[in-house]
Formats: C-alpha cells, structure tokens, sequence
C-alpha cells in the first residue's frame, strides 16, 4: 500500500510539473515570439534628458567573399538590416527568401549585410558560398571569421536580426527566423 502512494504521489508530481511547464512555455512563447520585435526602452545610463534614448549599434569588422574588411561604421547614412546566419541553420534557411526579395525590392535604399557564422568548423566560407550561389541569392554576404561580429553582438542563437537607422542607432531586433512581415516591419522602424 504504502509503496502505491508513493507511485501515486510521484505520477501526481510528474504530471504537475508537465502541466506547468506547458503553462510556462506557452507564456514565455508569447512574449518571444520570432513575430514581434523587440525594441530596447531603458536606457543603459540615466542622462536626465527626455529625450528618446538612442543606442549606437556596436561596430565590427567581418570580411567580403575577397576577404576584404568591412566595418558595420561603413555603412552610417543609410539603414542597415543587420542578420546573422548559418547554412546549417534551418530557421535560417526558412527566411532567406524573404530577405532577397526585401533586397530586390530596397536594396537601394536600405542596406542589407547578412553575416554568416564562419568558424571554420562547423560553417565555412567555402559551406556559405555555395549555399548562397545554390540559391541564386544577390544580397551582400560577410563572413565573421574571426567571430567579432557575433562577440559584439551577443549572438547565441541563429537566427537573428538587427534593425539599423541611418544614424547608426540600434533600434530593434528580432531573434529567430521572422517573415516577411517581421521584415517589413523592422525595415519600417529605420526608414
């Protein structure tokens, strides 16, 4: 009997902890849903002002297919949808599309890097061409190699993406794959 109870007990607790983990996973996926872009609102020091605080996006250096360096600072005078990717990377791979045709559609007026994660082992420079050439994709192509971009950025998990004014302000981002309305709405924020 008594070992009963303690199964009882046990199957009760295991179902508890099932039923709010379910409760806690559908409210935190709400919150960080890849639909909705998060946009930083307070400020990293109080400067007394009332001002809408601005954040500098943080710069970096990543590399063209010629390895030429390329500064995030190059590009201050236009907004910059700023994506971090892999080919491995399957969420990646599920937004691509949305990105060439943003790109067709303003790549004029918006500046788009899509920085791929090349640590030589897992992603190479070599992986990421051929997945873009094999995809026909136009949009401009850095490599991290040296993993600045992703240090500077904080990048733990692919895919994510950076929406940049003109100004060289950081204004919002959104972490996992994002459709083309996400896109949209990002591109919007910088226009």
């Amino acid at each position: 009997m008594k070992k009963k109870s303690t199964l009882l007990i046990l199957a009760l607790a295991f179902v508890l902890i099932l039923v709010g983990a379910g409760i806690a996973y559908r409210h935190l996926a709400k919150q960080a849903a890849p639909e909705q872009l998060a946009v930083q609102t307070t400020p990293p020091e109080d400067t007394g002002s009332d001002q809408t605080p601005q954040y500098s996006a943080p710069d970096f250096t990543a590399y063209d297919a010629e390895g030429n360096p390329v500064r995030l600072s190059d590009f201050v005078g236009k907004p910059v949808v700023l994506n971090f990717w892999a080919s491995w990377c399957g969420p990646c791979r599920s937004e691509m599309p949305h990105f060439q045709q943003k790109y067709l559609e303003l790549g004029q007026q918006v500046q788009f890097l899509m920085v791929n994660m090349t640590d030589g082992s897992q992603e190479t420079q070599a992986d990421a061409s051929a997945f873009i050439a094999n995809n026909g994709y136009t949009f401009p192509v850095l490599y991290d190699t040296g993993m600045e971009g992703a240090i500077t950025y904080e990048v733990y998990s692919l895919p994510i993406t950076f929406f940049i004014d003109a100004k060289g302000n950081l204004v919002a981002y959104a972490s996992g794959a994002i459709s083309s309305d996400t896109l949209q709405k990002g591109i919007d924020m910088i226009r």
